[in-house]
């Protein structure tokens, strides 16, 4: 009996082809599915996995009508799935690219233009947020931004904390739109992002907020929000939003993630946004109560927040 064992298991040859094409089959499923994990389009490919499984069926008991109907929408459901999944799309094919193209290797960022950039956002941060005015600052990266950058001002000039003072004050005809960082330059101002379309963030956010998850979903840009009901700083990057920062905060997390091949170790919360991970609520917070929170914002002169209101 045993000896049939073996021989049978000897009988299993895979060939190394056969393996390799194992390996990158799956290697390509787990990057789809990594592509399309928390959007819009888990729905929509269970809905379509869902239509294939009775497509199978309705051929496996002779369903001829059924079949041949299956098979007549599948051939608009390929056109209509490339427009549906435009973005996830684009996405994937950036992230490609930005292996294919080797940027890195070719114009570095230095450590020292990376600490600069994250001292003045996050000082600039901090200011604008004491001031309770608004802000949408977008750091280019590897996915390049000029098609954004023509929607506004062109600028292209040096960054520090005045000039982006001076852009985001109240009255100031720049202030509503984003301002685009490419190095350590100001390329414009005012710039019109795309909104996200997330019903989730659609409800929560406001639309400066909205605008950092749309530019973020579709690019590799780091957005840094200030909301101008509340003050807050947020960080977003793809797609997903880190709230309540400071200075200290903001400034080390910007280092960690515009180093390439830095080797300082990403914050605990910027390591759950790359991994796609809920953010745990510190334990020493608690969310205060609408009572609370007016009697905070008396204490600090502030006006209180209407209840159901959204972050601007």
């Amino acid at each position: 009996m045993l000896d049939r064992f073996i021989d049978l298991v000897r009988g299993f040859q895979f060939p190394t082809v056969a393996l390799l094409d194992i390996a990158l089959t799956a290697l390509l499923i787990y990057g789809l599915f990594s592509l399309i994990r928390g959007t819009r389009a888990v729905r929509l490919v269970i809905g379509v996995t869902v239509l294939y499984a009775i497509y199978v069926l309705a051929q496996a008991f002779g369903l001829q009508l059924l079949s041949q109907i299956l098979q007549a929408g599948a051939v608009v459901g390929l056109l209509a799935l490339v427009v549906v999944f435009q973005p996830e799309l684009r996405r994937g094919l950036e992230r490609i690219g930005r292996v294919g193209s080797l940027g890195w290797l070719v114009t570095p960022t230095t450590v020292r233009a990376v600490d600069r950039v994250a001292s003045v956002v996050a000082r600039s941060a901090a200011v604008l947020g004491a001031q309770r005015a608004g802000a949408l600052i977008v750091i280019e990266r590897e996915t390049g931004l000029q098609d954004t950058a023509e929607t506004g001002v062109m600028t292209d000039s040096d960054l520090s904390v005045e000039m982006l003072g001076t852009i985001f004050t109240a009255r100031s005809p720049l202030h509503d739109g984003a301002v685009i960082l490419r190095g350590e330059r100001i390329v414009a101002a005012g710039a019109v992002l795309p909104l996200s379309d997330t019903g989730a963030y659609r409800e929560r956010f406001g639309t400066r907020h909205r605008a950092a998850l749309g530019i973020t979903e579709v690019t590799d840009a780091l957005a840094v929000v200030v909301s101008e009901e509340t003050g807050a700083i947020s960080l977003v990057e793809r797609g997903r939003i880190i709230r309540n920062l400071d200075e200290e905060r903001l400034r080390n997390t910007l280092v960690a993630l515009l180093g390439r091949g830095n080797r300082r170790r990403l914050p605990a919360r910027a390591r759950a946004i790359r991994r796609g991970l809920p953010l745990r609520r510190r334990p020493h917070l608690r969310r205060p109560t609408d009572g609370n929170r007016d009697a905070a914002s008396q204490r600090a002169g502030a006006p209180a927040a209407e209840p159901g209101g959204r972050v601007e």
